[in-house]
């Protein structure tokens, strides 16, 4: 990209050494944006006011514009998943990534319609909506753990980051009067976690069960290795657990 090219892509002419053309971030009937490249560097200033942000913002609105991959984006894979996380209207918040191979980043739209690759200030339980709704739901680890329920026909939720993650004060209070089934990945850091969420969520909830399901990794494996929905609720009744 060249500044010849971007200003003729916003109907620009050439004035001097530089471009200048209507700014995309503002209504501009007088152009007030110039763009110039003579220094080797593709550099543009609205004159009006608009930040540089702004600006940046608009023109990758308007597909002209594609920012530099930042470092850490060039050392991951591409994405192979994408996990919405929406607030209580469910306007989304955020977006976990999961690329291939396997790695997670979080990232927030901005006004443009691309992104911040940073995380979200406000973190919520994913599927946030559901949960709220809900008189009993299943907390697991893992995103995909809560799509493998949801497909079951039971209502789950989970935070992004894993069982590393600082279990929040909010994700208490989102489950507050909720009957809370805990089900915990079948290595030390799931363990642990479940055992410190059980701690947070006491006293909040009317009945909590933690339910190790033996003989898998996890609540995806479990079903994948021939169990079912009747199973499973009859564990939850019952406390027992069968692999």
């Amino acid at each position: 990209m060249n500044a010849e090219t971007l200003a003729k892509g916003l109907g620009g002419r050439k004035s001097g050494a530089r471009w200048m053309a209507r700014c995309p971030a503002h209504p501009d009937n007088n152009p007030s944006l110039s763009i110039d490249d003579s220094r080797g560097k593709l550099l543009v200033c609205c004159h009006a006011g608009c930040s540089q942000t702004a600006v940046l913002g608009a023109l990758r609105a308007k597909g002209l514009w594609t920012p530099r991959p930042t470092k850490r984006s060039r050392r991951l894979g591409p994405i192979v998943q994408t996990y919405n996380y929406t607030d209580e209207s469910g306007n989304l918040l955020y977006q976990v990534c999961r690329h291939e191979p396997k790695n997670f980043t979080q990232r927030r739209p901005d006004r443009f319609g691309g992104w911040i690759w940073k995380k979200s200030p406000r973190q919520v339980l994913y599927r946030l909506q559901e949960v709220l709704s809900a008189p009993i739901v299943f907390l697991v680890e893992g995103e995909k753990d809560v799509e493998t329920l949801r497909a079951h026909g039971f209502v789950a939720t989970t935070n992004a980051g894993g069982a590393k993650a600082t279990w929040l004060s909010e994700y208490t209070e989102a489950l507050a009067g909720r009957e809370v089934i805990v089900i915990p990945d079948n290595d030390k850091p799931g363990l642990n976690r479940s055992a410190h969420t059980a701690r947070s969520l006491c006293g909040r909830v009317p009945r909590l069960n933690i339910l190790r399901l033996d003989g898998a990794k996890d609540v995806t494996e479990w079903f994948e290795n021939g169990h079912g929905e009747v199973e499973l609720i009859a564990l939850v009744e019952t406390g027992l657990v069968r692999g």
